[in-house]
């Protein structure tokens, strides 16, 4: 099922995985990619890596942008029951369709996601859901004008906006700046994005660049504060001399000013 008053705006898309994502017409892109797969996505190009950086941690907080179906913060949760983990999340979401959120207890998710579902259901009804082991707070409006007031000190990001050419305002580097801002000393940020641009943006503020490669699942990028030693390391100054015509998208190309 799906919520009908949805529909004008969001179609129900299935992806090569065998999971449901949605198409939004608003900003014409689908919320995942149809070929890699929702919850393939979320697990390989965010979950797993990020996991496997901080699998030492006893306590993540988390940055989800944007929750949308919530994939990525779901299967964080179904990620570390299945492996049996202890770790304790926080997970922090910003979001502007609050509709959207609260109409999640009737999208067709996963089996995977069964064990979930009455988190899911309280997530949707309540914008929140918190037990001994997971918090989850949605934060409705304008990410651009909730990050800078969140407090808490971020271990992960999952950088997951519509794409650059439909959301540009969540991939400039005053965005990025903004992320980088709330996180710790060792923060480490999983994209699917892998243009120069977005890589700049985030290398100007301090970001190492690393190639993040998974099984049946093209490339990514993962960004950390601190050097990795066990990823494929981006020389992002090479990369600016090599490609000179390089730049980091910028506010006021979007804003006018």
């Amino acid at each position: 099922m799906y919520n009908e008053t949805l529909r004008p705006q969001k179609e129900v898309v299935l992806c090569e995985d065998g999971t449901n994502t949605l198409y939004s017409k608003e900003f014409n892109e689908p919320y995942h990619s149809t070929k890699d797969g929702a919850l393939h996505e979320s697990l390989e190009k965010h979950v797993k890596p990020s996991f496997s950086l901080k699998s030492h941690k006893e306590k993540l907080t988390i940055l989800d942008i944007c929750f949308g179906l919530g994939y990525n913060t779901f299967a964080t949760l179904y990620y570390i029951k299945k492996n049996n983990l202890k770790t304790k999340v926080h997970i922090l979401s910003p979001e502007f369709d609050e509709g959207l959120v609260r109409s999640l207890d009737t999208f067709d998710f996963p089996s995977e996601f069964d064990l979930l579902k009455y988190i899911i259901k309280v997530v949707a009804t309540d914008l929140y859901y918190e037990d001994e082991q997971f918090k989850i707070e949605i934060l409705i409006g304008d990410a651009r004008k909730t990050i800078p007031h969140i407090q808490e000190k971020i271990d992960i990001v999952f950088q997951d906006a519509f794409s650059p050419a439909n959301n540009p305002l969540l991939w400039t580097k005053e965005w990025f700046a903004d992320v980088r801002a709330i996180c710790k000393d060792d923060a480490v940020l999983t994209t699917y994005s892998t243009a120069a641009a977005i890589r700049l943006g985030l290398y100007e503020n301090g970001f190492y660049i690393f190639v993040h490669r998974a099984e049946m699942m093209r490339y990514s990028t993962v960004a950390s504060l601190k050097m990795l030693e066990d990823l494929e390391y981006i020389d992002m100054e090479l990369k600016k001399i090599r490609n000179t015509e390089a730049r980091s998208m910028r506010d006021s190309n979007y804003l006018g000013g």
